[in-house]
């Protein structure tokens, strides 16, 4: 049986946001995960291949998944904000998510830009299952302060050659990082995991 595939259009802070719910193609979902994409003034979408292999690593353990396209991505209404305002856009998918499936844990996931908001967001939540940050970048200057303080489990997934995230740069930001917290090196060419797609989806696939 192919799995489960609905489009739905959440009503987001600054306007419509465009989304994608995904269900796992065997058996029941035994989590709920929202999945956020990288920067949306440079390209990014919640079709970005790095998010979509995420995301399928999550359908294959048994999550239900949904994607979305932050405020002012293509058919999602709205302008970029900066960050914040892209948290808040983060915000209203998982309190819809969290709605449609009251039994289960949560947990987030993005990649680059979208794993800097799933960690501000969950961070503060304080109740996820778990915050997977795939391709954090540390060449953005972004407060990372809130992570000393963390307390859901948090996976770093990064390339051994992200352009943006220098191994011994997250290497240090990692060792400020409240536990619990796990750090997942995929051998890489780049910050979008050229030629390791399939070890980077293995990977999620395999987290605990």
């Amino acid at each position: 049986m192919g799995r489960r595939i609905e489009s739905h259009v959440l009503d987001g802070p600054a306007g419509k946001l465009e989304a994608l719910l995904e269900e796992p193609e065997d058996g029941p979902p035994n989590e709920a995960c929202l999945v956020c994409h990288p920067h949306p003034l440079f390209g990014g979408t919640m079709h970005n291949k790095v998010v979509y292999r995420l995301a399928r690593g999550l359908r294959r353990r048994g999550s239900v998944v949904l994607r979305f396209n932050f405020r002012g991505v293509a058919r999602s209404e709205g302008e970029h904000a900066g960050g914040p305002g892209e948290v808040e856009d983060a915000r209203t998918a998982i309190e819809w998510l969290r709605a449609r499936y009251p039994e289960l844990t949560y947990a987030l996931a993005g990649f680059s830009f979208g794993s800097r908001v799933i960690l501000e967001l969950g961070c503060g939540l304080g109740d996820a299952g778990r915050l997977i940050a795939v391709g954090f970048p540390t060449r953005a200057n972004y407060d990372t302060r809130f992570l000393e303080t963390c307390r859901p489990p948090k996976f770093f997934l990064s390339s051994t050659h992200d352009e943006h995230a220098p191994a011994g740069e997250l290497e240090a930001l990692f060792a400020r990082v409240a536990q619990p917290k796990t750090l997942i090196w995929i051998e890489a060419q780049d910050h979008f995991f050229a030629g390791a797609l399939d070890p980077l989806e293995k990977a999620v696939f395999k987290l605990g």
